[in-house]
């Protein structure tokens, strides 16, 4: 528990807490460590599995549960979205139309409108999910006409590099990318996911509003 609040405390004092969400990444982590960090001040969680996510918020206290905003930001199959829509306040990974319409049909099916944002494969590697930059302006518009989801902004994973000016370079094309949109199509994108446990201080600097950290939290 001191090494986890020790570990918030350097990475508040890196970046400004006012204005950025802090997403916890319990992949890898039990109901403790979950507790500890919301008893440290901690009330976003972020998971990868659908089905991780389901067996830790059994296990934990009601009244945590009821506090926590969850996000999911793994990449989301079509089988596993009635399980999504509405267990999560924001979806990250919204990389299809496809993905998209599943989702805004199953959140009217339950009289919700569910918070999602577009996954960017901003470094356009062939490895990663997301829209490229092109297929994201192109299909914006058929989007945001869904009326059962709300985009909220976007998400990328960074470039795996040891170089700071690629890293940056990343994060800023990004941001870049979200104002055009939004001056294009005159949609607000306030919410920009990006940064991790090895470069949430740089992503920070570039726009970031959410930056999801794991390793760096509960090491």
């Amino acid at each position: 528990m001191a090494n986890l609040r020790e570990n918030l405390e350097k990475i508040k004092k890196q970046i400004n807490i006012e204005n950025i969400r802090i997403l916890a990444v319990t992949k890898y982590v039990g109901t403790e460590e979950i507790i500890q960090a919301y008893e440290a001040g901690i009330n976003n969680l972020a998971e990868n599995k659908i089905q991780d996510a389901e067996s830790k918020r059994r296990s934990l206290p009601q009244y945590i549960n009821e506090d926590i905003i969850w996000h999911f930001i793994g990449h989301l199959q079509t089988n596993k979205v009635k399980k999504a829509v509405g267990n999560y306040e924001y979806i990250h990974s919204i990389d299809s139309i496809k993905i998209a319409e599943a989702i805004s049909k199953q959140a009217k099916s339950i009289n919700k409108v569910q918070k999602i944002l577009l996954q960017v494969n901003i470094t356009e590697e062939e490895s990663k999910m997301g829209f490229s930059k092109k297929e994201l302006e192109e299909n914006f518009l058929q989007i945001t006409s869904l009326a059962n989801i709300k985009i909220k902004g976007l998400m990328t994973i960074g470039i795996l590099s040891d170089d700071e000016k690629i890293l940056r370079q990343t994060f800023k094309n990004l941001c870049n990318l979200r104002n055009y949109l939004q001056e294009k199509f005159k949609y607000p994108l306030p919410e920009l996911s990006m940064g991790m446990s090895n470069d949430y201080k740089i992503a920070v600097e570039e726009g970031s509003t959410m930056v999801r950290i794991g390793q760096a939290l509960f090491k």
